[in-house]
């Protein structure tokens, strides 16, 4: 139980203005579905969180830091134009809130790849060796900086134009991106 609370308590203030807190801003203000947001999150976080408490610091070595930095700087691009692309309500929906959901899962999972919250789980499982209370107190965690930029982020795009939003969302991603590239 202290093992979780303490990994709780690191992700939810490394998570406090990261880009997964962006992130799920723009998600949940795009697709207009906050509680399908947050299911996406959470899964996301399990997965990711999960793997790195599990896998440690394997992949990252496995990869190589040269490597990682490009898919991550690349990633990153790719997230910075794809946020600048409006897109049709009908399109993002999937009918039943799928469209929601996987795209949350997929870019949440995608942004925590090599993220400081990931990695700090990774060395946090390498230090308690118990993946489990360290995943799930990291996923909560995760999940409740999140939930507040998902829930009452909301007031804050009602003032701001979304199209603003997404632009000054876009140039962070893109300043990440290459930041990461020019790293390596």
């Amino acid at each position: 139980m202290l093992i979780a609370l303490n990994c709780f308590l690191l992700t939810f203030v490394s998570e406090m203005g990261d880009k997964t807190q962006l992130l799920a801003l723009v998600l949940a203000t795009r697709f207009k579905r906050p509680w399908t947001v947050l299911a996406g999150i959470l899964t996301a976080s399990l997965a990711s969180l999960g793997l790195a408490a599990t896998l440690g610091g394997a992949v990252a070595h496995w990869l190589g830091p040269k490597v990682l930095a490009w898919a991550l700087g690349l990633t990153f691009l790719a997230f910075a134009v794809w946020l600048l692309v409006p897109e049709k309500e009908e399109s993002l929906e999937g009918g039943k809130g799928n469209g929601a959901f996987w795209t949350t899962v997929f870019t949440i999972f995608l942004a925590e790849m090599g993220d400081k919250a990931q990695l700090a789980v990774a060395a946090l499982g390498a230090h308690y060796a118990a993946p489990l209370s360290v995943t799930l107190g990291a996923s909560t965690g995760m999940l409740a900086a999140d939930a507040l930029a998902v829930l009452f982020g909301g007031r804050l795009t009602a003032r701001i134009p979304m199209v603003w939003v997404r632009r000054a969302a876009s140039l962070l991603f893109a300043l990440l991106g290459l930041t990461a590239l020019f790293r390596t």
